[in-house]
């Protein structure tokens, strides 16, 4: 603990939900809801407007359309998302060489590491000039807490919610945490928060006067001293600016469930593609491929296979996951696939030779195969002894069949460019129309235009930034 408040936490207001606001001007003010479109599709941010409602993040995106029937609601945009967290990221780095994000949208810093805070006032100062730099940064706001320590420096953040700074000075934790909720401490979530209510706690200092001992008795030796701690308002964990990556995994969940056999295989091939995509994108490789099936009844199933060396080539990540799937009944249906790999390291060149060397060994054995398969296949009723040499067949070549065209897709939110009306948004799209707002961020509510799916003057576009910077 320390006798300043020079840990900051920062959480970025309703993040997702506000980038989509700040970049579409007749979105500002209204209820936004961004998440999974479909049936099962979940919350991941509403905005402020869209929590009068009763809209929150987690929530089955069924309930949030039944709460706010005429709140906008879209799909995520993770890399434009990405690129503005890496704008307050590096605002953060030049407080302290000690940041530790956890999210996009949030993360602790050590003023005191960087230099800029050692007392009450300069962390305040440092506190409000970063919000100030966000904001002229990105165009978007964030919350700021200040503490002598991240628990509560996370707490405060959560208080100063929305645009605002709590700072909360060293020495009067106990009498702010005392009459809260059991669930505001890290590690109570509605389990132990349920397990402890019939134990008679509710409040943070019911934990306290209950005692060290009968909270390790109710929740096991590590867990019970540690909230025993956190209730008499101390937490010493250091600021960590590395956090390694364990895994890196993809996921979809289908508004329907998938029974075809061929089908649960392309979607498998298709996640494992993703994934090596971010695996590269993080800069390692990995030894261990881990498929996730949920089936039909919500039954989850995990399997894996870890590999002679580490990888981030997409066949074999592709294949690995294929071998993984053919040991998993898909009976029933299929609602839930996911391909991770774990296992992770730097990629090294003796990873390039390792993959080279197993490839080529693969081929080696794929390709003596196939030529004892088909001598085997010649040669029945043939004497193993016979030297008669194998013809293979002559076959007319056959002309491919022409592709049928695939309808294009517009997903709700995302960036579009047309060649006439210039860059916009997709509202909606069906029965082969597709409805699109054109404006931008710093213009004034655009005007809606729908045109044919196919229509040739109509494509994909690139976000626009949210501050021109002229």
């Amino acid at each position: 603990m320390r006798a300043a408040p020079t840990i900051l936490h920062l959480d970025m207001d309703a993040f997702f939900a506000a980038a989509e606001q700040a970049s579409k001007p007749s979105l500002r003010g209204k209820p936004v809801v961004v998440g999974g479109l479909g049936p099962r599709g979940v919350v991941a941010t509403a905005s402020y407007e869209a929590r009068r409602f009763g809209v929150h993040s987690a929530m089955p995106m069924g309930q949030a359309r039944r709460l706010a029937p005429n709140a906008a609601y879209l799909v995520p945009r993770f890399s434009f998302y990405r690129s503005i967290s890496e704008q307050v990221m590096e605002l953060l780095g030049r407080l302290s060489p000690l940041v530790e994000p956890l999210s996009l949208d949030e993360a602790f810093v050590d003023l005191e590491a960087g230099g800029v805070a050692d007392d009450s006032a300069s962390a305040r100062a440092a506190g409000e000039r970063l919000r100030v730099d966000i904001l002229a940064t990105t165009g978007l706001s964030g919350s700021v807490g200040l503490a002598g320590s991240k628990m509560i420096a996370k707490i405060a953040s959560e208080e100063a919610k929305p645009d605002g700074l709590v700072l909360i000075e060293p020495g009067t934790e106990r009498e702010l945490l005392a009459p809260r909720s059991v669930r505001i401490l890290p590690g109570v979530g509605p389990a132990t928060g349920e397990h402890l209510r019939r134990a008679g706690m509710t409040t943070v200092s019911d934990l306290a006067e209950a005692g060290e001992d009968e909270l390790v008795r109710l929740l096991g030796r590590a867990h019970g001293a540690s909230l025993y701690l956190m209730a008499q308002g101390y937490d010493d964990r250091p600021v960590v600016a590395e956090r390694d990556a364990k895994s890196v995994s993809v996921e979809d969940t289908f508004d329907v469930d998938l029974h075809d056999r061929v089908r649960i295989r392309v979607e498998v091939e298709r996640l494992a593609e993703r994934c090596v995509g971010r695996l590269r994108a993080s800069g390692h490789s990995g030894r261990t491929i881990v498929l996730k099936v949920r089936r039909f009844d919500f039954s989850t199933l995990t399997r894996s296979e870890t590999l002679r060396g580490p990888t981030d080539d997409p066949g074999v990540v592709r294949e690995a996951a294929g071998r993984l799937l053919e040991a998993v009944d898909t009976t029933g249906g299929v609602r839930l696939l996911g391909v991770g790999v774990s296992g992770l390291a730097d990629y090294t060149q003796e990873d390039l030779f390792a993959q080279a060397e197993g490839a080529a060994a693969e081929a080696a054995a794929a390709a003596a195969a196939s030529v004892v398969g088909a001598e085997g296949e010649a040669g029945a009723g043939v004497s193993s002894a016979s030297s008669v040499p194998v013809v293979p067949a002559v076959t007319a070549p056959v002309e491919p069949e022409a592709p049928e065209p695939v309808e294009r897709r517009w997903t709700p939110g995302h960036d579009v460019r047309h060649a006439v009306y210039g860059a916009g948004w997709v509202q909606g799209s069906g029965v082969g129309r597709v409805t699109v707002r054109f404006e931008e961020p710093g213009s004034a509510p655009g005007r809606v235009r729908t045109f044919a799916v196919d229509d040739p003057d109509l494509e994909p576009g690139e976000p626009l930034p949210l501050v021109d910077r002229g």
